[in-house]
């Protein structure tokens, strides 16, 4: 009689390249798995508040509309040119609202997943920094709304040729106003840029000071790119940039010397 032989393989033995390779692939799949559910986190809060928004879509969108609405000339009023654009444009809006209400969960489920790849040194700075972009994201909408928008509409209105009455599609007002919400948005970021960009060693406060009139040169470039062919929005897009820069560079200062001196106290990243 044969003996059978028995087909299943042996395990490596430790410390082989397979039981490493293997090792790595299930590190891969656990981070991969973890991602995932701080994606499904991200968008259930989304989800959430935008349902809990929907009711209230008309009320936001006439909240939005009220610095141009306040701009136009008496028996003037916005229109709607697309067959669905009443019910779909604050329906839109609401989903951009939940999206911008939800953003401190999002940053949150990224930090989450990110965090336990840094040094402790590294999580005591991200923190602030974390919370400072939120805010400024959040500052630079409201700047936007509550300065901009009615010096804008006030200009656009008031050149408007003589026999031609201003009345805007809801529809294209809404995609306007939702490119400045984000240009401002991301534009109030440069601080928090600019420390980074000190803080990853990518470059150096004093090189950064030096490009000071290129970095003035290029607030206006910016605010011609992102803002309406106007001289009014595009400087008050321009000059909150820059004096932020001149802000990041105060911080970077804080942060950077600080931060080399105690960087070989960090006893390194931990492990998920």
């Amino acid at each position: 009689m044969f003996k059978r032989r028995d087909s299943a393989k042996t395990p490596p033995p430790p410390g082989t390249p397979d039981e490493e390779e293997q090792l790595a692939e299930g590190t891969l799949v656990s981070h991969l798995v973890e991602l995932r559910g701080r994606l499904l986190r991200a968008v259930l809060a989304v989800l959430l508040v935008f349902v809990a928004l929907v009711p209230f879509a008309e009320r936001l969108f006439t909240l939005v509309a009220t610095p141009l609405m306040r701009q136009l000339p008496e028996g003037a009023s916005m229109v709607a040119i697309g067959v669905a654009s009443p019910f779909l444009t604050p329906f839109k809006l609401a989903f951009f609202c939940a999206v911008f209400v939800a953003m401190p969960v999002v940053i949150y489920q990224i930090w989450a997943f990110v965090a336990p790849g840094l040094y402790r040194r590294e999580k005591r700075l991200a923190v602030p920094l974390l919370v400072s972009s939120i805010l400024l994201f959040y500052l630079g909408i409201a700047f936007a709304y509550y300065v901009v928008f009615p010096l804008m509409f006030a200009f656009f209105t008031a050149v408007a040729p003589a026999g031609v009455t201003v009345s805007t599609d809801i529809g294209m007002y809404l995609d306007f106003v939702l490119t400045l919400f984000f240009a401002f948005g991301l534009a109030f970021e440069v601080p928090i840029a600019t420390v980074l960009m000190v803080w990853t060693g990518f470059t150096t406060v004093e090189r950064l000071a030096s490009y000071r009139a290129y970095v003035f040169l290029g607030c206006f470039v910016l605010g011609m790119l992102l803002t309406p062919p106007d001289i009014i929005s595009q400087t008050l897009l321009a000059v909150p940039v820059y004096i932020l820069y001149e802000a990041g560079l105060i911080m970077a200062r804080l942060f950077g010397p600080e931060r080399a001196s105690s960087a070989g106290t960090d006893t390194g990243p931990q492990t998920r």
